[in-house]
């Protein structure tokens, strides 16, 4: 039971970092740094770093993911997290800016601050791309397994798993895969730069 509420609770850190020109390639060694150790804590389900532009300086978006709001405040107020901030501190054009999200909002969040999140039905074809294959797929890769036993035949426990492997496997996997592989089309409308 606290495994699923864990599961439900699933949050993303989002942090952004703007950092001062001349100091790139420092930023850059601590980023390594800091993101090989929030790897190693519990809860940890994973980050991504996407690498930008804000008002001609470097911004990096960095988007850890954790299995409970506990895990991920645990993190945030570590003495270690504490002290690798202040080491960054100097290089930051804005500071430590950090926001916090269920999972599935930053698929579509907006990589620059000054960019806004894609229009709708773009959200609708990239999520129409990952889920209509599952639900093709899932189903005929599941049938045989459900016909071996009656309990897995039960209308009931045969949608449970067949949904459930297409969640987690979109939220977790081809979901950030699809937003990383269409960023460029996503973001082609919100940010017009060379229409001026």
């Amino acid at each position: 039971m606290p495994e699923s509420n864990r599961f439900e609770e699933v949050v993303t850190l989002v942090i952004k970092h703007r950092v001062k020109a001349g100091f790139e390639v420092a930023y850059e060694a601590w980023l390594r740094n800091i993101v090989s150790i929030a790897g190693q804590q519990e809860g940890h389900l994973g980050v991504d770093v996407i690498r930008g532009k804000s008002a001609g300086l470097d911004l990096y978006t960095c988007v850890l993911r954790f299995c409970s709001t506990e895990s991920m405040q645990h993190w945030l107020d570590s003495p270690q997290r504490l002290q690798l901030v202040n080491e960054a501190t100097p290089m930051l054009a804005d500071g430590d800016q950090t926001e916090v999200n269920p999972v599935n909002e930053f698929w579509f969040a907006p990589q620059a601050d000054t960019s806004s999140p894609p229009p709708r039905w773009k959200q609708a074809v990239v999520t129409l791309l990952v889920i209509l294959p599952h639900t093709l797929l899932v189903p005929l890769i599941w049938g045989p397994l459900l016909q071996l036993n009656a309990l897995l035949s039960n209308y009931v426990v045969a949608t449970f798993l067949i949904t459930l492997t297409i969640v987690v496997s979109v939220v977790y996997l081809f979901m950030p895969m699809a937003t990383r592989l269409f960023a460029p089309w996503l973001s082609s409308s919100t940010q017009p730069k060379e229409t001026r």
